[in-house]
């Protein structure tokens, strides 16, 4: 159990890095600008959180914990109830809508190889492989990293920033791929 003045400098230490992470690049805010800002000292900091990206990581951890929440019980397109076509579309949908409020956090955390190895990939994977199994896409194993592709933060920062598009754009986009989820188009 966590003691309570350390609950208290946990909620003072995300507080303030979500704060300064939101004002400029993370790369570009130090561990000393997060503990002034915390009002806490260096060594109460980095016992908890040894560099900027595991700050990164738990403050984006907060967030796809409740879009999880979301897809285990929320209501359908997104949550169960829905056909796996829709739910995937909204999955896409809500995954932009991570990707815009807090790409700058996963850019710090979820780039290159590493991606694989966080859990929310893990759960990611997992969900939209079981909608390629309630599907019946054949060969689900292959499919699901192909349409996790498209959500990675390099991606979607190259989209967004270089070639300019909109959200909805994406949106859009990768729901197009939703028909890989309609069986009689998935190929054998």
């Amino acid at each position: 159990m966590e003691r309570a003045d350390a609950a208290r400098n946990r909620a003072r230490i995300l507080e303030a890095a979500a704060l300064l992470f939101a004002e400029k690049p993370p790369q570009e805010v130090t561990m000393e600008d997060i503990a002034r800002k915390a009002g806490v000292g260096r060594g109460t900091l980095y016992r908890r959180y040894p560099d900027r990206a595991s700050i990164a990581v738990a403050l984006l951890d907060e967030h796809e914990r409740a879009l999880q929440e979301r897809l285990i019980r929320g209501d359908p397109p997104l949550g169960p109830g829905a056909p796996p076509a829709e739910r995937l579309a909204a999955f896409y949908a809500a995954m932009v809508r991570l990707l815009e409020d807090h790409s700058h956090l996963v850019l710090g955390t979820e780039v290159g190889r590493s991606r694989f190895e966080t859990g929310a990939y893990g759960f990611w994977r997992a969900h939209v492989r079981a909608l390629l199994v309630a599907a019946g896409t054949p060969h689900p194993d292959a499919l699901v990293d192909v349409l996790l592709a498209p959500l990675a933060p390099e991606v979607y920062g190259f989209q967004r920033d270089t070639l300019g598009l909109t959200p909805e754009q994406i949106t859009d986009a990768l729901s197009t791929l939703t028909a890989t989820l309609h069986p009689g188009r998935a190929a054998g």
